[in-house]
Formats: structure tokens, C-alpha cells, sequence
């Protein structure tokens, strides 16, 4: 027997067996089979993991994975480090080869540092990208299960349904009206109807109706197949492999700071300049000013703000999944924060998204029904009284319906139930099951499936003689449908007082928020299964409806309250009847009163509708196609709009939304794959905690960038007045550098750490084109740049002027120049409320950065080596208390005026104001 295809990718095209050599299209599915060595039921375990050895995982090469020598080479590769490689080389040509040295060995430190930040959260990066692979379902040793699509070996038995992105090349075995959008691989727009049937060897890629590629979605019916082809030899492979990579994008924050960068680059150039020519004029060696100027200008630019953005949005997104929110595009991190209204759905997202059927209406009369919704044990009540299901057949006609018009299974695996399927499904299998319904399910001959715009599914059975149709769906749109009832065993026509209470008793199941769906069936004549969804679903006859259990999740009102607080809107959109709709709008304080259906919101022109939603709307029975509508009103009233979504039509909307959020338990590729987000529990709490997430990364870049800053300032102000004043290098090029490149990046990073202020959901949302520093941050900058100046350059002062101190004058403003940064950094812990009350010892990253970079200048100010490269002399206690003394106020002043202002703020809130 000829063997699968190929043990890696490359083998798989190179062996005669790839997607280019094997016509898998123009073949027998029998011939693909046995080519294969499997069947029906799948491959065994074990020949699955012997082929995963041999073949390789189903996985495309990660271009864009960052490999460790290119992250070290890019440490060198910044316009700052190429000016200190330039200092280096001066200093060679000064003979001044222990600065040069200094530098030098300065630059590898920066880089070894840099590196192991990157490499770190590259390596988170890389973890987020493993939880992003998604499972798909193979048939193997007869069962179906869930495996990870790295897994996926040639010959697994692959199932498809609506909604899955195809994980693999597939030569379907069999479909039920299959249709895939093949626009990503073949750039046809429509999608394109699969069916099992060989098409000829020559056949162009679109036109090869038996394959499933790589990468396509399926957008309608089910349908199996056999994989072919996986990862690189794939159809999807072989583009990848062409196309190479396009690199991956910075996100708006990071071009923000780039172009700050830039300019602080052009100032830092022309104030490099203006000082050297001062010094010159002066009489200062030309040698010592160019390399003044250099350490000023480095001095100036905060290095590698971009990358240190990177850092800490990528922690930041692995901080997130512990939230629930797994983050695909960093974009998302940033743009959470500002996010202003989130359009959320009802089902699994504000609700438990545990489905229950609790009630049965039907025509004779309703019927409850007790005990839990993941196993099929539980009683049936009329008139509260048990009742045995065999005594309302009635009700197990509906029954049958329900477990026959689905996708679900429900199993016996190891002692206990286990349900697959869509929750909806899931209730009404285990409903059946409780009334000890067998489906025995009979041969699938055509199948119409859900839509938003349907509303309803419909299947067509083997039935005696003849066939059966079964739908179910929303109940006004099946009692459209409708022209008899089943009462009491017996099919009559129905009637308009048969219409007004089915109506009713919807309506009263919607309104104590149940979900609810109605079934019904009608038998055909034997002959070729329909064809025309519209033609076969008419004439049916109403068996009942199902009330389905779905309370609001016990944490979700505190969320709305939370978002509420924030300033962010919710607006619930779901597709659920109005009633119920509204049941659960008000159980959770949404304005239950402002309750849309469809019927009332599609003929709205755009300015009443956005000022319907601006008012609160919960809009009810919508459509994808309503969200997208949705998205872009609150778009151009300049709202930056969150999304949830679960469904293939979700996905325009995903992508139009500023933060598309998509379902990771219920949703399908399709959504996932255009979301900015993906919930990991479809929890709306996990929404708002994402938020607040994005708001604490936000200003903790704020924190990191302000503080740098206002160090920078001080440094190249203090050296700036001193050379105008006439005086000697209160900082040399060297000890400039040392502040800049070693000491400053930990406590930097550290505060981006930062954990959230507490009152961070008490404020409205950001403006989205707020920027890193506005003008009251900027004056609070320069005042604090100023100070560390001042201070710096009054003890340089009061050394120079008495003689037995003159010598260690430059030491002391240097080492005071860094107490006075490690004090200035907690300044910037939080942007609104007092050190104190978030508590000194909260962020432990930080007071290790600050005891580190203290203790590396105790070792630049005693240890012998480092002595003569930093040019630093023995300080003696005095000389530590009077730089403590002199540092302290940088942090007291500004720890007391946060102060009064938060008493004042807290006693406003509570209405006293002193």
C-alpha cells in the first residue's frame, strides 16, 4: 500500500504524494481510503501518534516568531547605540581607552539587558500564540473527539460543520448541503457548494468541489473528510511559503512614541550642538565637548521607548488571560482602555449560557419539567402533579422533534453523561432523553440550516414510505409556517384562536426570560430529497414549545454596575425575543424599557436609531447585519465601540468594531479569527475586567514615559547650566550614560508593572487620541526636572566653594542625581492617589529595581574597578545625608499635594466639601 503523504511538509509535496503530485480531487473517496489505510471510522489512536512523529506537526512556519540571534542583533541596531559606538571610537582617537571602555562595556550591558526584557516577552508572545491554536473534531477508533489542529495527521477523519475554519486539506467523504467561503485561497466571492463527488484531474483549485482547503470557512451544512495534506504542504502552505512574511505591525502607541522619539531626537541634537559650541566658546577641549554632546543627546531621548511599549503590552496581554481575555493583536491592549460602549450579546455572555428546557407548551396543555440541565434525569409535571411521559404523546412527538432537528450528542463516557453540541441542542437532547425518547435517528437526507436571517433550521428523514421533515426555530417564525396543530394526538387544522394563544403563551415564557423555541414537522412523498428550503417548509404542523431556562450569570450586574461607573455604555443585542429580552435586561439594571425588536429598529432612519442607543436601547431578534449597522452609527458618533460575537455573520462586525471580542467557548473559527479578543469563559465579566486591564497598561505607560522624561530634563538642564555658568562638568559623558542606560530602564519597566490604582474604573473613558502627555503633565515634568537640576547643582555648588569637599563635588552630584531619580520614580507609582494609599511595599518589582540600581551605585562609588572608569571618589555618611536630604523633598512634596487633593476629591463624592 502506498504510504501517507509525507513526514513533513516538504516531504509531503516531494514524495509523489503532496497536494501538487496527488490529484486527491479527480479520486475514488474509496481509492482515498485505502491510500490512507483508514475508514469510517477514523485511524487508531496509536497510528495517529506514530504519524505525528513521522509527518510533523499541521502547522505553518512562524515567520514571525522572533529567533534569538536576530532579537540580540537588534539591540545594536538603534540610532542611539550606533551614536555610542561613534563616542566609542572618539575616545579611541583622544586616547581616553578607559572611557572608551566605559562606554563600550555600557553598550553590552544595555544590549544583554534589552535582550533578556525582549526575549521575555517574546516568550510570553509565543505562550498567547499556543493558546490561540484551535481543536477541531476527527473520528478516530470509531469516536469523535476533540484534538488540538497541530495534531492533525494525513489520513484523520476530519468533521466539519458550520462555522469551522477547515484545519487541513480535506477530501470530503461526505456533506449535507457543505458550503465554504473560499475567498482567502481562491478570491471567489460566493461561497462554493462541496460535495463528495470526484471532479476531473485537470480542474482548476476552485473548481475542485471534493476538497476542503486549508484556511477556508465553512459557512453552511456539515460534512467529513480525509486530511490529504497538512501544514507546509498544504494549498494554504504553499502561498505562505511564497509569500514570506510582510513583518508584524507596530501599534498606534508605539508609532506615538516613535515620532516623539524622532522629535525629541531633533531637540536633543540641536540643544547636543548649541551646549558643545557654549563649552568651546568656553575654552573647553573639543574633544570633551563632542563627547559631552553626545551623552546629552542621548540623555535627551528616552531609549527604546517603542520596544519598551512592546514589553510591557505583551506582559500585558499574558496578565490579561488571567481575566479570561486572550489577546490576538497587541493593537487590543491599548485600544481597551479607551473603549466607550460595549455591544454585547445576551446568550452565555450576561447570561450562564446553561441551557435547560423548564418548560413545554403545548397545544393540550403545558407541561414542566424538573432537574438539571447537563444529565437526562428529572420528572414531568402537569397540574403539578408527576406524570409519566408516555401519557402525553403529545409531548413526545415535540420531544422527537427536538432531538431529531440537531446537532448535539449526548454520551455515556466512563460513568458519566457528557453532552456536545450547541447549548441550545444540548437542553433539548437531554429534555428527550428525561422522557426517555430514542431518536434512532433515521439517514439524513437533506438538511436547511439556521441563519439569522431564517431563524430557523429544518432536516429531512427516512420516514415509513415517504419522508419527514422536522423544524424548529423562532416560534412567530414557524407558526407562519404553519397551517395545522397536533392536539391531543390528533392533526387539525389550525385556527386563528390556535395562533393567539401560541402567541400568548410565547410571550409569557419570553417574559419571565426563557428562551423559547417552537417545533413542528410535516411528512412528504417519497422521491428526491427537496431541494427549495421555502417550498419544503410550508404546510407544517405545530407540535409545541420549548421554554429554555438561561438565567443572568451572578456576576454580571456587578459588571454592568462596574462599566457604568466608568463611563462606558452597554448596549445588549441579542436574538432572543423582545420579552425575554427585556426580563433579562431588567434583572441585570439595563433600560428595560427601552426594549427594540427587530420589526421596530430595521425601518428607523440612522439618526433615530443613534438616538435610541445613545438612550440605552436593548435591541432584540437582531441580525449580524444589524450589529455591523450598529458599529458604525456609534462609529460616527466618535464612540470607540467593543463587539461580541460567536457566529460565522458575526465576523464583519468583529472587524469593523475598534475592540472585536469573540466568544472561545461557543464561537466559531470564523469569529475568532476576526476578533481582536477572544473570551475565554464568554463571560461579560472577563469584558470589563479586560478593560480595566487596558486602562492599567495605558497609564502605566503614561508613568514609565513622564518619568524618564523628567529624569532626562534634570540631567541635561543641570549640565546645561553649568557649562553657561562657567563652571567644571558637574556630569561626565560616562556617568550620563550610566544613569541613562543602566539605572533607568529597571525602574522604567518596573513601573509598568505597576498594579491599578484603585479608583482606575472611577474615571471616563480616555479621548482615542489622547496622547502620552498632555500640557499639565508636561508642566509637571519640567517642574520636576527642574528640581532634580536645582538639587543636583546646589550641592555641586556648596562642594566646589569649600576646599576640603572640592573633590568629591562631582561624585555627589552624580550619586544625588540618581537618590533624587529613585525618589522621583515613586512619584509616578500613581497619577492620581497618594503612595501611601496604595501602599509602599505593593510593587516589590520596583523597590527591587530601585535597591538595585542604588546598590550598582554604591559598587560605582566604592569598588576599586569601577572607580577610574566612572571617575567617583569614596562619600562619606555626612555626604549621604545631605544627598538624602536634598532628595527626600521630590517625593514629599508632591506624595502631600496628592494628598489634600484626593482627601478633597473624597469628601466632594460624599458631599462634604471643607
Amino acid at each position: 500500500m502506498t504510504r501517507p503523504a509525507g513526514d513533513t511538509p516538504n516531504r509531503q509535496a516531494s514524495d509523489g504524494t503532496g497536494p501538487d503530485a496527488s490529484p486527491w480531487h479527480a479520486l475514488p473517496v474509496d481509492t482515498v481510503f485505502e491510500h490512507f489505510g483508514t475508514g469510517p471510522d477514523g485511524l487508531s489512536g496509536e497510528t495517529a501518534r506514530d504519524r505525528l512523529d513521522q509527518y510533523g506537526a499541521n502547522r505553518l512556519e512562524d515567520r514571525l516568531r522572533m529567533r534569538w540571534p536576530v532579537l540580540l542583533a537588534r539591540q545594536f541596531q538603534d540610532v542611539l547605540i550606533l551614536i555610542l559606538v561613534v563616542a566609542v571610537a572618539i575616545s579611541l582617537a583622544i586616547g581616553e581607552r578607559v572611557d572608551a571602555a566605559a562606554i563600550a562595556a555600557i553598550i553590552l550591558l544595555n544590549a544583554a539587558l534589552g535582550f533578556a526584557q525582549e526575549w521575555r516577552a517574546e516568550r510570553a508572545l509565543d505562550a498567547l500564540r499556543r493558546m490561540l491554536t484551535p481543536t477541531c473534531t476527527v473520528v478516530r477508533d470509531g469516536q469523535s473527539r476533540e484534538v488540538s489542529r497541530w495534531d492533525l495527521v494525513p489520513g484523520d477523519l476530519v468533521c466539519l460543520k458550520r462555522g469551522d475554519r477547515t484545519p487541513a486539506d480535506l477530501r470530503l467523504v461526505d456533506t449535507v448541503e457543505l458550503k465554504a467561503d473560499e475567498a482567502a485561497l481562491t478570491g471567489e466571492a460566493m461561497p462554493v457548494r462541496k460535495h463528495p463527488d470526484a471532479t476531473a484531474q485537470d480542474s482548476p483549485l476552485a473548481a475542485r468541489s471534493g476538497m476542503s482547503w486549508m484556511g477556508t470557512d465553512i459557512v453552511g451544512g456539515q460534512g467529513r473528510g480525509i486530511v490529504v495534506a497538512t501544514g507546509m504542504a498544504t494549498e494554504f502552505g504553499r502561498i505562505a511559503a511564497m509569500a514570506g512574511t510582510a513583518g508584524s505591525r507596530w501599534t498606534p502607541l508605539q508609532r506615538k512614541l516613535a515620532r516623539l522619539g524622532r522629535r525629541l531626537a531633533l531637540l536633543a541634537i540641536g540643544v547636543s550642538v548649541l551646549i558643545a559650541a557654549a563649552g568651546w566658546v568656553a575654552g573647553r577641549p573639543m574633544d570633551e565637548m563632542a563627547l559631552t554632546a553626545i551623552s546629552l543627546a542621548v540623555a535627551v531621548v528616552p531609549e527604546g521607548l517603542p520596544a519598551v511599549v512592546t514589553i510591557v503590552l505583551a506582559l500585558g496581554a499574558a496578565a490579561m488571560v488571567r481575566h479570561n481575555a486572550l489577546v490576538r493583536r497587541l493593537q487590543a491592549t491599548e485600544t481597551l482602555g479607551a473603549a466607550t460602549v460595549v455591544c454585547t450579546d445576551k446568550t452565555g455572555t450576561l447570561t450562564r449560557g446553561e441551557m435547560t428546557v423548564t418548560d413545554i407548551w403545548l397545544p393540550a396543555g403545558p407541561v414542566s419539567v424538573d432537574g438539571a440541565g447537563d444529565r437526562p434525569h428529572g420528572h414531568f409535571h402537569e397540574d403539578g402533579h408527576v406524570i409519566e411521559a408516555g401519557h402525553r404523546p403529545d409531548m413526545v412527538a415535540a420531544l422527537e422533534a427536538g432531538a431529531l432537528c440537531n446537532h448535539a450528542r449526548l454520551e455515556r463516557e466512563d460513568g458519566r453523561w457528557r453532552v456536545t453540541g450547541e447549548p441550545t441542542e444540548a437542553a433539548l437532547q437531554i429534555a428527550a432523553a428525561k422522557a426517555g425518547v430514542d431518536r434512532g435517528r433515521p439517514a439524513v437526507l437533506a438538511e436547511f440550516p439556521f441563519d439569522s436571517d431564517r431563524k430557523r433550521m429544518s432536516m429531512v428523514f427516512e420516514a415509513g414510505d415517504g419522508q419527514r421533515l422536522v423544524m424548529k426555530g423562532a416560534p412567530e417564525v414557524v407558526l407562519d409556517r404553519a397551517t395545522h396543530i397536533l392536539e391531543d394526538g390528533t392533526v387539525r387544522p389550525i385556527v386563528d384562536a390556535d395562533r393567539h394563544g401560541t402567541l400568548a403563551a410565547y410571550h409569557a415564557m419570553a417574559a419571565r426570560g426563557l428562551r423559547t423555541l417552537a417545533v413542528a414537522r410535516r411528512d412528504l412523498p417519497a422521491g428526491p430529497a427537496p431541494a427549495d428550503a421555502d417550498a419544503a417548509e410550508q404546510g407544517l404542523t405545530l407540535l409545541g414549545i420549548f421554554g429554555i431556562s438561561d438565567p443572568p450569570r451572578a456576576e454580571a450586574r456587578h459588571a454592568v454596575d462596574t462599566a457604568r461607573a466608568a463611563g462606558i455604555q452597554v448596549i445588549m443585542i441579542t436574538g432572543d425575543a423582545a420579552p425575554t429580552a427585556a426580563a433579562i435586561a431588567e434583572q441585570l439594571d439595563l433600560p428595560s424599557a427601552l426594549v427594540l425588536a427587530r420589526a421596530d429598529f430595521a425601518d428607523l432612519s440612522d439618526a433615530d436609531l443613534a438616538r435610541k442607543l445613545k438612550a440605552g436601547a436593548v435591541l432584540a431578534r437582531a441580525t449580524p447585519e444589524d450589529k455591523m449597522r450598529i458599529v458604525r452609527l456609534l462609529q460616527a458618533e466618535g464612540e470607540i465601540v467593543a463587539m461580541t460575537g460567536d457566529g460565522v455573520n458575526d465576523a464583519p462586525a468583529l472587524k469593523q468594531a475598534d475592540i472585536g471580542i469573540a466568544m472561545g467557548v461557543r464561537g466559531t473559527d470564523v469569529a475568532k479569527s476576526a476578533a481582536d479578543i477572544v473570551l475565554l469563559d464568554d463571560n461579560f465579566a472577563s469584558i470589563i475586567a479586560a478593560i480595566r486591564e487596558g486602562r492599567r497598561q495605558f497609564a502605566n505607560i503614561q508613568k514609565f514615559v513622564r518619568y524618564l522624561l523628567s529624569s532626562n530634563i534634570g540631567e541635561v538642564l543641570a549640565v546645561a547650566i553649568a557649562l553657561i555658568a562657567g563652571g567644571p562638568m558637574i556630569l561626565l559623558p560616562v556617568q550620563i550614560l550610566w544613569m541613562n542606560l543602566v539605572t533607568d530602564g529597571f525602574s522604567a519597566l518596573a513601573l509598568g508593572m505597576e498594579k491599578g490604582e484603585p479608583d482606575l474604573m472611577d474615571h471616563p473613558p480616555r479621548a482615542p487620541d489622547a496622547g502620552i502627555l498632555d500640557r499639565s503633565a508636561m508642566l509637571i515634568v519640567g517642574a520636576l526636572g527642574g528640581y532634580l537640576a536645582l538639587g543636583a547643582l546646589g550641592l555641586f555648588a556648596v562642594y566646589l566653594a569649600t576646599p576640603d569637599l572640592a573633590a568629591r563635588a562631582q561624585t555627589v552630584a552624580f550619586t544625588a542625581m540618581i537618590v533624587m531619580e529613585k525618589f522621583n520614580v515613586m512619584n509616578f507609582r500613581a497619577l492620581h492617589e497618594p503612595v501611601i494609599r496604595l501602599g509602599l511595599l505593593s510593587n516589590r518589582l520596583l523597590l527591587t529595581a530601585v535597591a538595585a540600581t542604588l546598590g550598582l551605585q554604591v559598587l560605582a562609588i566604592y569598588a576599586p574597578f569601577l572607580q577610574p572608569v566612572l571617575r567617583t571618589v569614596p562619600l562619606t555618611l555626612t555626604d549621604w545625608g545631605l544627598i538624602l536630604a536634598v532628595s527626600a523633598p521630590i517625593f514629599l512634596v508632591p506624595e502631600a499635594v496628592k494628598e489634600v487633593v484626593w482627601r478633597r476629591r473624597r469628601h466632594r463624592h460624599s458631599g462634604f466639601v471643607p
